[in-house]
């Protein structure tokens, strides 16, 4: 069998180290990272290092093992309870500019929001470069069909599938009222993701904004709270103030956050991921499931 089109066979690191600062989209604080290039003989995959002056205070290595739940976000959580907040768009971007081995540092428990998409990671990862690795790279091969599903039938059913292909490749639906039925269609990957999917914004209405800020600080809970007009797509009746960055920007930002929740599986997919109204906590059970399902799928390599 042939690799997938438009991927590498060799696996990557940065060429030299990224720097990047901003502020949480839920937290609000101001955060400094640092992604480091992975030595040839390093551990495999993301690692997330939080840190506090130099004082290491966890790592965490990417897996679905150690995701928690949270509202509007993708979090990991180590045994010592240390946590990283928001991983998905950065996660995203790795994968699909073909970052399989780096660390990345953090001096707060969320990643940088940016401007909401995976935009500004992708442009920072492409300056630095990328460096081959002597390994071959690993792909996920889905061998048989895998769903989630919740209120089947129903006028508000929610599901997430994937099932064997060749290639990653990602169906998702997804409606919003005001804009109506939305949809993309397609092959994720390293081009696709930068050109179609990258530029999309996280959004919410602002009428809903407002209550679940303050329902967070009720329950202590991070929500939104540096969320600003420079950073999501944010909805007012029928229209997106300032416009719509790209066509249907909804749709393709839940195909960004689902290529970044899939990422937690550590390598990119060889199969179709089909989605109705996805959700953080839908695709966590989907890649959760299909890594517990050993039958399900292999891993692959396509050596030079």
């Amino acid at each position: 069998m042939n690799a997938p089109a438009g991927w590498s066979r060799r696996e990557g690191t940065l060429a030299r180290p990224l720097a990047l600062s901003g502020h949480g989209l839920h937290t609000g604080r101001r955060v400094n990272v640092r992604i480091l290039p992975a030595d040839a003989d390093g551990p495999r995959g993301i690692v997330f290092r939080r840190k506090q002056g130099a004082d290491v205070l966890a790592e965490l290595a990417v897996s679905p093992a150690l995701r928690r739940g949270q509202p509007l976000c993708t979090m990991l959580e180590s045994a010592n309870g240390i946590r990283v907040r928001t991983v998905e768009h950065l996660l995203a971007s790795l994968l699909t500019c073909e970052i399989d081995r780096a660390t990345v540092e953090l001096d707060a428990e969320e990643v940088p929001i940016l401007d909401g998409s995976a935009q500004p990671w992708i442009e920072a990862i492409r300056a630095c470069g990328r460096i081959e690795l002597p390994h071959a790279k690993r792909f996920i091969r889905v061998l048989r069909p895998v769903k989630i599903a919740d209120g089947e039938g129903t006028r508000d059913e929610r599901s997430i599938s994937i099932e064997p292909s060749s290639a990653y490749e990602m169906a998702v639906h997804n409606d919003l009222k005001g804009f109506g039925a939305l949809r993309w269609d397609g092959a994720v990957t390293p081009a696709s993701f930068a050109e179609e999917i990258a530029p999309s914004r996280s959004y919410g209405r602002v009428k809903w904004a407002i209550p679940a800020i303050l329902a967070g600080y009720v329950r202590g809970m991070p929500i939104l709270r540096g969320a600003r007009l420079s950073c999501t797509a944010a909805i007012v009746g029928n229209r997106v103030l300032g416009g719509m960055r790209v066509p249907d920007e909804f749709v393709r930002h839940r195909v960004l956050d689902l290529v970044g929740d899939m990422a937690m599986a550590g390598a990119p997919l060889l199969g179709r991921v089909t989605a109705l109204r996805p959700s953080h906590e839908m695709n966590y059970r989907l890649v959760a499931e299909l890594l517990a399902t050993r039958d399900a799928w292999e891993w692959a390599e396509f050596p030079a």
